[in-house]
């Protein structure tokens, strides 16, 4: 039988043999030396934890991904940012090649969202933490399709040389000559736009109509249910689903940024 270790207690009478005084020094010097250890290297200790924290390497993520926004997707509860690109923010619209304003964020998630079906599960390779210990990765369809260089290939995305070295300055030259997505009209970079909107103050280069997206969003409209423009009542309301929901495009069938057009 194998031995088994327990915890057991002292005998009061083998206490009692050890002098009082002898016990009380020994703690004290014990004690001593733990608070001068902690105050001469403590700083070390903190930056060596904190230093296994962060390197430490997760596996490969695979499986059906929930798309978050255009560069972002979430796998068995991980938000993973896909490495080297920057795609339009949710909120952020850019104008066409006919000067008109579209919600390019949407478009963006959207576009992820059909790529992602046609081939799933996603597999998500660890590349780094951003700043906020978020997974930053390189992604890849079930049949081998990087999503990432998809994305800016097909101006659904900018290539990030800040933190991709370029990695994807040939897909985004492609895009740019074919004039495809972000690339049919004007529009600000990524990086650029959350930098002008950090406070959330509505600005002069807005498009029309985003003081009533505010204000719409405030009466209580949701994603969920998805909708038809059957069962929409009012200009407002179809534009706010264009604005904020990743199914939204599907309210805008000509593509002109105008959401069910016959209530508008």
């Amino acid at each position: 039988m194998a031995e088994t270790h327990r915890c057991e207690a002292i005998p009061r009478a083998a206490l009692a043999s050890v002098p009082l005084r002898l016990i009380l020094v020994t703690v004290a010097t014990a004690g001593a030396l733990a608070a001068q250890t902690v105050l001469q290297h403590g700083d070390n200790v903190t930056e060596l934890n904190l230093s296994n924290w962060l390197s430490s390497k997760p596996e490969q993520i695979a499986g059906v991904a929930s798309v978050i926004d255009g560069d972002t997707i979430e796998v068995h509860g991980q938000r993973i940012r896909f490495n080297g690109i920057d795609a339009p923010e949710s909120r952020q619209y850019c104008s066409d090649g006919k000067g008109f304003d579209y919600p390019c964020g949407c478009r963006s998630a959207e576009a992820l969202e059909a790529f992602l079906a046609a081939s799933s599960p996603v597999q998500c390779t660890f590349v780094t933490w951003d700043r906020y210990h978020g997974f930053v990765g390189d992604c890849r369809r079930a049949d081998g399709a990087s999503v990432a260089a998809w994305l800016v290939e097909h101006g659904q995305a900018l290539d990030w040389p800040k933190y991709g070295s370029g990695a994807y300055a040939q897909q985004e030259a492609k895009a740019k000559a074919s004039k495809r997505g972000i690339w049919v009209g004007a529009f600000q970079a990524p990086w650029d736009w959350r930098l002008a909107h950090a406070d959330n103050r509505p600005l002069s280069n807005q498009p029309l109509g985003f003081i009533n997206r505010q204000q719409v969003a405030q009466s209580g409209y949701s994603c969920q249910p998805r909708r038809t423009c059957l069962q929409i009542s009012s200009c407002d309301e179809a534009n706010w689903y264009l604005a904020n929901c990743s199914w939204g495009g599907k309210l805008d069938r000509d593509k002109d940024g105008i959401a069910c057009e016959s209530l508008c």
